[in-house]
């Protein structure tokens, strides 16, 4: 019974902010990597950040430098804290977990909109 509760999405100016959080059970949250991708309309998902289980980060070039993935094993929660925002930033939000072996075990929440406007 894996869940991926995801939450703070919504609509903001150009330049604002938005934190979201995604809250997981039925997994052993510690052991998987923690991502979070998007996907606007008529577009291909892509891969926005990343967190490993000891903590390491990797972002999409487009994101550097305004968004930051954090993670509470505590509370198995991973959360995208999203700066400067942009129009071009505009798009369904999800959270995904991997694990297992050979990350064969991925999980998805259901997706949380996020809108920009200029």
């Amino acid at each position: 019974q894996v869940q991926l509760v995801e939450s703070g999405g919504g609509s903001v100016q150009a330049g604002g902010s938005l934190r979201l959080s995604c809250v997981a059970s039925g997994f052993t949250f510690s052991t998987y990597a923690m991502n979070w991708y998007r996907q606007a309309p008529g577009k291909e998902r892509e891969l926005v950040a990343l967190i490993f289980r000891d903590g390491s980060t990797n972002y999409a070039d487009s994101v550097k430098g305004r968004f930051t993935i954090s993670r509470d094993n505590g509370k198995s929660t991973v959360y995208l804290q999203m700066n400067s925002l942009k129009p071009e930033d505009t798009a369904v939000y999800y959270c995904n977990a991997r694990g297992g072996f050979g990350w064969s075990q991925m999980y998805w929440g259901q997706g949380t909109q996020v809108t920009v406007s200029s």
